[in-house]
Protein backbone atom coordinates (compact mmCIF):
# COMPACT_ATOMS: atom_id res chain seq x y z
CA UNK A 1 0.00 0.00 0.00
CA UNK A 2 2.84 2.64 0.80
CA UNK A 3 4.21 1.89 -3.02
CA UNK A 4 1.03 3.05 -3.98
CA UNK A 5 0.85 6.20 -1.92
CA UNK A 6 4.24 6.49 -2.85
CA UNK A 7 3.08 6.61 -6.80
CA UNK A 8 -0.02 9.09 -6.50
CA UNK A 9 2.40 11.45 -4.34
CA UNK A 10 4.73 11.22 -7.62
CA UNK A 11 1.26 12.19 -10.21
CA UNK A 12 0.40 14.54 -7.77
CA UNK A 13 4.00 16.53 -8.31
CA UNK A 14 3.42 15.98 -11.70
CA UNK A 15 0.33 17.74 -11.71
CA UNK A 16 1.42 20.59 -9.50
CA UNK A 17 4.20 20.50 -12.20
CA UNK A 18 1.38 20.94 -15.06
CA UNK A 19 -0.27 23.64 -13.27
CA UNK A 20 2.73 25.47 -13.02
CA UNK A 21 3.37 25.53 -16.57
CA UNK A 22 -0.55 26.66 -17.01
CA UNK A 23 0.46 29.72 -14.69
CA UNK A 24 2.97 30.70 -17.72
CA UNK A 25 0.06 31.71 -20.31
CA UNK A 26 -2.94 32.11 -18.06
CA UNK A 27 -3.96 35.70 -16.89
CA UNK A 28 -6.66 37.15 -14.58
CA UNK A 29 -9.17 35.07 -12.83
CA UNK A 30 -7.78 31.69 -14.81
CA UNK A 31 -4.00 32.06 -13.64
CA UNK A 32 -5.75 32.34 -9.90
CA UNK A 33 -7.17 29.26 -10.28
CA UNK A 34 -4.06 27.46 -11.79
CA UNK A 35 -2.49 28.91 -8.92
CA UNK A 36 -4.81 27.41 -6.51
CA UNK A 37 -4.78 24.11 -8.06
CA UNK A 38 -1.32 24.17 -7.90
CA UNK A 39 -1.12 24.55 -3.94
CA UNK A 40 -3.41 22.24 -3.51
CA UNK A 41 -2.42 19.20 -5.23
CA UNK A 42 1.49 20.45 -4.20
CA UNK A 43 0.27 19.64 -0.69
CA UNK A 44 -1.39 16.55 -1.63
CA UNK A 45 1.99 15.64 -3.15
CA UNK A 46 4.00 16.19 0.26
CA UNK A 47 1.28 14.75 2.64
CA UNK A 48 1.15 11.37 0.55
CA UNK A 49 5.06 11.49 0.38
CA UNK A 50 5.34 11.91 3.74
CA UNK A 51 2.80 9.28 4.71
CA UNK A 52 4.92 6.40 2.23
CA UNK A 53 7.69 7.46 4.26
CA UNK A 54 5.88 6.81 7.88
CA UNK A 55 6.47 2.55 5.98
CA UNK A 56 9.33 2.87 3.50
CA UNK A 57 12.85 3.86 3.62
CA UNK A 58 13.20 7.81 3.45
CA UNK A 59 16.43 7.25 0.83
CA UNK A 60 14.22 5.16 -1.66
CA UNK A 61 10.83 7.39 -1.07
CA UNK A 62 12.37 10.97 -1.81
CA UNK A 63 14.51 9.17 -5.26
CA UNK A 64 11.23 7.36 -6.15
CA UNK A 65 8.90 10.93 -5.75
CA UNK A 66 11.18 13.23 -7.98
CA UNK A 67 11.81 10.52 -10.25
CA UNK A 68 8.26 10.48 -10.86
CA UNK A 69 8.16 14.01 -11.06
CA UNK A 70 11.26 14.43 -13.12
CA UNK A 71 9.77 11.48 -15.73
CA UNK A 72 6.08 13.21 -15.54
CA UNK A 73 7.31 16.96 -15.95
CA UNK A 74 9.48 16.04 -19.05
CA UNK A 75 6.49 14.05 -20.67
CA UNK A 76 4.00 17.09 -19.55
CA UNK A 77 6.27 19.50 -20.86
CA UNK A 78 6.63 17.43 -24.43
CA UNK A 79 2.60 16.56 -24.62
CA UNK A 80 1.32 19.92 -22.94
CA UNK A 81 3.45 22.61 -24.11
CA UNK A 82 5.47 21.95 -27.20
CA UNK A 83 9.10 21.13 -25.64
CA UNK A 84 11.61 19.04 -27.63
CA UNK A 85 11.13 15.13 -27.66
CA UNK A 86 14.92 14.68 -28.71
CA UNK A 87 16.89 11.53 -28.43
CA UNK A 88 19.04 12.40 -25.80
CA UNK A 89 16.02 14.13 -23.67
CA UNK A 90 14.58 10.21 -24.16
CA UNK A 91 17.23 8.16 -23.58
CA UNK A 92 18.19 9.68 -20.07
CA UNK A 93 14.49 9.51 -18.93
CA UNK A 94 14.13 5.96 -19.62
CA UNK A 95 17.97 5.60 -17.85
CA UNK A 96 16.01 7.15 -14.96
CA UNK A 97 12.88 5.42 -15.35
CA UNK A 98 15.20 2.23 -15.04
CA UNK A 99 16.59 3.80 -12.24
CA UNK A 100 13.37 3.94 -10.12
CA UNK A 101 12.51 0.79 -11.07
CA UNK A 102 16.11 -0.34 -9.49
CA UNK A 103 14.91 1.12 -6.48
CA UNK A 104 11.83 -0.50 -5.87
CA UNK A 105 13.68 -3.68 -6.68
CA UNK A 106 16.37 -3.23 -4.11
CA UNK A 107 13.94 -2.10 -1.55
Amino acid sequence: MSWIILILAGCMEVGFTFCLGKTKTATGHELALWWIGFLLVLAASMMLMAKAAEKLPLGTVYPVWTGIGAVGAVTVGIVFFNEPATFWRIFFITTLILSIIGLKVMA
